[in-house]
């Protein structure tokens, strides 16, 4: 059992309905882009009477590379799980949920297959670890310069996805100049592929890194109404 102590901001709204959300800004496993990613989703989950967690995860910026990075993860499920009162939930209610950005898109998607929390959010997410299309600053920082080959499977998540893999909502944009567009249709080829509970949604623009914040792609396309629709449906919110 792994006992490193996580950082986390956590925010639980005034009257919590027993969802948690976790949330994993992105920066290339490199650093973490709360501003953007991690603060104004937290504030919209909160609108809709989830508590959210902004986990700090360990990064490649402070020395730390797997496992370290996933032990995070691993332990900030576990404390929510053990003691969800914490969390403003309990354990007849707790629904338990990620979501990530980026390489926080990664982190969840292997999450989701490991962990097997309620549901996983990937957005804009790195997905494979192969040279084709890998977003290269992603996996130097995870796995390093030149991953054994077994390290390069175990974290291509279009390799990885289970049949008992948790509702999964997928969100990429054709545009993307940081992670291909391609990551994402392999991990929803996958998905399919192991017949689970999933959809993605793709949009025609909105490039990489808009988070939740009040950008022109959010005003335009409404990206988190659309999930929160999906939230709904499965009675997550």
């Amino acid at each position: 059992m792994y006992y490193h102590r996580v950082l986390a901001q956590v925010s639980i709204p005034k009257n919590p309905n027993g969802t948690v959300v976790i949330i994993c800004s992105g920066g290339s496993y490199h650093h973490l882009d709360i501003l953007n990613e991690g603060i104004p989703t937290q504030k919209w989950f909160n609108q809709q009477g989830a508590s959210a967690i902004i986990l700090r995860y360990r990064t490649a910026n402070r020395g730390y590379h797997s496992p370290a990075i996933m032990q995070d993860v691993e332990r900030m499920v576990e404390l929510v799980r053990n003691a969800p009162e914490n969390y403003g939930a309990n354990r007849g209610n707790l629904k338990l949920g990620l979501i990530g950005y980026s390489a926080g898109g990664h982190l969840v998607t292997w999450a989701g297959a490991n962990l097997h929390p309620d549901f996983v959010i990937p957005v804009y997410p790195v997905v494979t670890m192969e040279e084709d299309i890998g977003h290269r600053w992603s996996r130097k920082s995870l796995i390093g310069r030149h991953p054994a080959e077994e390290a390069r499977i175990q974290f291509s998540m279009e390799k990885q996805i289970p049949k008992n893999m948790p509702p999964t909502y997928l969100v990429a944009c054709h545009d993307d100049p940081v992670v291909i567009f391609e990551n994402s249709v392999r991990l929803a080829h996958a998905l399919e592929q192991a017949g689970t509970d999933y959809k993605f949604t793709d949009y025609p623009w909105g490039g990489h890194g808009f988070g939740m914040k009040n950008c022109k792609f959010l005003r335009t396309f409404h990206w988190n109404q659309d999930l929160l629709l999906w939230l709904k449906e499965r009675d997550f919110l």
